[in-house]
């Protein structure tokens, strides 16, 4: 990543207090499309994790414009992973004076935007001439 660090920028949320695993099944829905078509699946999505999500890639979005001065229409969901957090632990008292453990899973959601008009290739530059 540190060798096309001009062209990405990246957007960082932790503990977020979900399970990676349901905020997998969003992630892998938005990995791949633009910055646009993400915001639109996000917003239209059922499920909890997409409003953490949604933040994030405005965040991103915020970033790039602020920091790196990229258009957000040009830019592109490059990455995107979720990785496990820590285990939020309580104590839910039970019968007979017991108590049993009850772990609420948290996870770290990492986004990265890529640039696609100052990362364009000499086969893209070929195909855009060949259909003008």
């Amino acid at each position: 990543m540190k060798k096309n660090s001009n062209t990405q920028v990246q957007a960082l949320a932790q503990h977020i207090c979900m399970s990676p695993h349901k905020a997998r099944r969003v992630i892998d829905q938005i990995r791949g499309h633009s910055y646009e078509e993400t915001l639109m699946l996000l917003e239209l999505m059922p499920y909890r994790a997409s409003y953490p999500i949604f933040k994030l890639v405005y965040s991103a979005a915020a970033n790039a414009s602020h920091n790196k001065s990229f258009n957000e229409a040009d830019s592109v969901v490059s990455k995107a992973e979720v990785n496990g957090g820590t285990l939020m632990k309580k104590l839910k008292p039970r019968s007979r004076g017991r108590s049993y453990l009850i772990k609420r899973p948290t996870c770290h959601i990492t986004i990265v935007l890529k640039d696609r008009s100052k990362n364009k290739t000499d086969q893209d530059t070929f195909l855009e001439k060949k259909n003008v």
